[in-house]
């Protein structure tokens, strides 16, 4: 394609989507107001499926679909990340390599916190549907847990702790959950991503039906998307040195 084509193919997608992007702000209520569309609608759906937590309803109900392409989104940079973080030919991985110093006290106190920030990373996850939280930050809290076991001064243990070979079969498959929670959705209802599952009572923990169910999917997703990125780089850091 020669340059002049790409150019013409990049104005018509601009100005597609810049099209539909000033269409969307005019029709859109002004600010300030006293009518909300948005909030009218989505909060009682949310009460109807059982989810106190009206933002994980619709990140998870409402407009899972966004959530899914989010997700790949995330999926797609770790796998990015990874691949070029991979040693090269010229470099190889010393896993035995010595590690630093590290005081006593800060050894002790992220042995202390791993578990601890593993309880809340879990409940963070699970219960995103009823208190503040979810999937995504929930991940990012359980991947953090088991890195402080770096922070404690013992690379060697998190390497043995951490396969990673195991987080990145936990990233794909949860990735994939994601998707056929989807496909179950279409199947009995003709519509991707529909809340089928039953919703349960209000504030239980099995409740809001494919909510808590997505919710978790996104949470393994992350956790293990983040395990993998941050072990590339630690790594590279610390392991990875040029083939002698």
């Amino acid at each position: 394609m020669t340059r002049s084509a790409r150019w013409i193919v990049f104005w018509l997608g601009a100005g597609g989507v810049g099209t539909l992007i000033v269409l969307a702000l005019l029709r859109m209520p002004s600010f300030g107001g006293l009518v909300h569309p948005y909030r009218d609608l989505a909060v009682p759906a949310a009460v109807g499926r059982s989810s106190p937590n009206i933002v994980s309803s619709i990140n998870f109900d409402q407009r899972a679909l966004d959530t899914l392409g989010e997700e790949t989104i995330l999926l797609g940079s770790v796998v990015g990340a990874a691949t070029l973080l991979r040693p090269s030919k010229d470099e190889q991985e010393l896993l035995d390599r010595d590690e630093g110093r590290v005081l006593e006290a800060t050894k002790l106190l992220g042995y202390l916190l791993l578990p601890v920030t593993l309880i809340v990373g879990a409940d963070v996850v699970f219960h995103g549907h009823l208190t503040p939280g979810g999937g995504f930050q929930g991940g990012v809290v359980l991947a953090t847990a088991v890195h402080l076991l770096y922070v404690a001064g013992s690379y060697r243990l998190l390497r043995r702790l951490r396969p990673k070979i195991w987080y990145q079969v936990a990233e794909a498959v949860a990735a994939g959950a994601f998707v056929v929670l989807g496909l179950v959705g279409l199947l009995l209802t003709g519509a991707f991503l529909a809340n089928v599952f039953p919703h349960g009572v209000l504030g239980d923990l099995f409740s809001s039906g494919t909510v808590f169910f997505l919710n978790a999917a996104v949470g393994a997703e992350v956790t293990s998307g983040v395990v993998v990125l941050l072990s590339g780089f630690l790594a590279q850091a610390l392991s990875v040195r040029e083939a002698s």
